[in-house]
């Protein structure tokens, strides 16, 4: 039993961790006031670009830092249409996440690549702690990223004067204008940080956790990032809870057959986006949201 319940905890920590790095940059374009629903575009793009940067470079590392590029261009495609062009940004991410979508597609079938996989590293004496020692200290090295990336977001939104104004912009943008504070500039900021992780997180689908780019890889989880967002009650500790949860359900989705027990196949497949739903019904209207969110901002207009 106990062999069990390691397993699937390693495989919802493995399954996590993509939603995680996602989950923090859709938390802080969120709290600028950004409901970037392209976010789902950054990480297959993301993953296209990870797994296409270690064949051409023959390093899976370096395959991280093209998925981080890939999550910028899409992110900066949409804070320019967005947040400088004033289009409507569900039309926007909507139509990046379709382009994305199809041009991944293509791309697949064009470009022949033999992506390269990371490998695991294991922390000596903290691995072999029973039950949550592998899980949690014998990942793909990229994992271990996050213990970076979730302290250092807390600090810059939480502590630093240019959190202070990102929180602005997505509570009173009006008020924030009147201070001096430029309300799009730090919106889009937002949404490049959200697609420096985004990226991230997608690379790591294809060059950690599987080590290659399959058709349609993200499979929604771009949407899930967004639920686990509003799960968590726009807190990044809430944010990181609601990753978690989605991870492990989708681990328990994988594993329950392995281990003897038959369960509808659709509904297995489907469980991870009903508990996102079941979660967005329940806590959106529970927890308060960023005064600002999703609400256009230009400077002069009534």
């Amino acid at each position: 039993m106990s062999d069990a319940v390691t397993t699937i905890a390693a495989s919802a920590m493995r399954l996590s961790v993509p939603l995680a790095f996602a989950g923090v940059g859709e938390f802080v374009a969120e709290r600028a006031g950004t409901l970037n629903i392209s976010v789902e575009a950054m990480m297959l793009s993301g993953a296209y670009a990870g797994a296409l940067g270690s064949s051409v470079s023959h390093n899976a590392a370096l395959g991280f830092l093209w998925g981080a590029a890939a999550g910028l261009l899409i992110a900066f495609i949409h804070a320019t249409f967005s947040h400088r062009l004033q289009a409507n940004t569900f039309v926007v991410g909507l139509t990046l996440n379709v382009l994305a979508l199809g041009l991944t597609n293509y791309l697949l079938e064009k470009i022949q690549m033999s992506p390269r996989q990371v490998g695991v590293v294991s922390i000596p004496l903290l691995s072999r702690i029973p039950v949550l020692g592998k899980p949690l200290f014998a990942e793909r090295w990229p994992a271990y990223l996050l213990m970076i990336v979730v302290p250092a977001a807390w600090w810059a939104v939480y502590r630093t004067r240019w959190g202070l104004e990102m929180r602005s912009v997505g509570e009173n943008p009006k008020a924030a204008d009147v201070t001096g504070v430029h309300v799009n500039r730090r919106r889009r900021q937002g949404l490049l940080v959200c697609g420096v992780l985004a990226g991230i997180g997608g690379a790591y689908l294809s060059v950690a956790e599987v080590g290659t780019f399959n058709s349609n890889m993200t499979a929604g989880r771009g949407f899930i990032v967004i639920a686990a967002v509003i799960f968590g009650g726009w807190t990044l500790r809430g944010t990181l809870a609601g990753c978690l949860l989605f991870g492990g359900v989708d681990a328990l989705r994988l594993a329950l057959p392995a281990l003897g027990y038959t369960i509808n196949s659709e509904l297995l497949v489907s469980s991870p986006y009903l508990i996102a739903l079941l979660a967005m019904l329940f806590f959106a209207r529970r927890v308060r949201q960023p005064g600002a969110l999703a609400q256009p901002f230009e400077r002069g207009a009534s």
